[in-house]
């Protein structure tokens, strides 16, 4: 059987991939613990609460993450078809569904700080991993017990092909970089 020049060139990369960046292979965000601390967000909004206690679906809300390249965000919209109708009765957590109405009020979106970046020279599509069958978990961590979202995982490219190639995922570089 006759090795491809692209099959030696991928053993290679994941050969040095895994070798640079030990202990980070794998992919799924097996530490808890964040590597980054949690940015602050103009809403406190708790995962914990939304996907973990009402145990509401990731792709509910990040709706583009089957369709996209990106997950997306919910729009206020989306936020206040629930919060028309649903409060907290904790009085802390109420102000926070205040905020969220004076955005709808205001018609102005919520601008979210971003948590989990990848390069700009990498091109990561949402839903070619939603179609495999990954769970969002996988690289974003348990976020139904996040009363804030922090990243886990270092999303580095030692740590994604080692996870493509513990999955049998593609390891071609144009994949990721194109």
């Amino acid at each position: 059987m006759q090795v491809g020049v692209r099959e030696v060139l991928a053993a290679l990369i994941v050969s040095i991939a895994v070798t640079v960046a030990p202990g980070v292979g794998g992919g799924p965000a097996d530490a808890q613990a964040p590597i980054a601390e949690a940015p602050k967000q103009p809403i406190l909004f708790s995962h914990k609460i939304h996907a973990g206690d009402f145990k509401i679906d990731c792709q509910y809300c990040h709706a583009d993450a089957r369709r996209s390249t990106f997950a997306g965000l919910p729009s206020v919209k989306r936020c206040m078809g629930c919060h028309q109708i649903v409060a907290s009765k904790d009085a802390e957590l109420q102000k926070e569904v205040e905020k969220l109405r004076g955005y709808w009020k205001d018609a102005k979106p919520v601008e979210w700080v971003r948590v989990h970046k990848v390069p700009g020279f990498v091109y990561f599509p949402h839903k070619r991993h939603i179609q495999v069958g990954l769970a969002c978990q996988q690289c974003h961590g348990e976020v139904q017990a996040m009363a804030q979202l922090a990243q886990v995982a270092p999303l580095t490219m030692g740590w994604c092909v080692s996870c493509h190639a513990e999955r049998k995922g593609p390891l071609d570089c144009v994949v990721c970089h194109h």
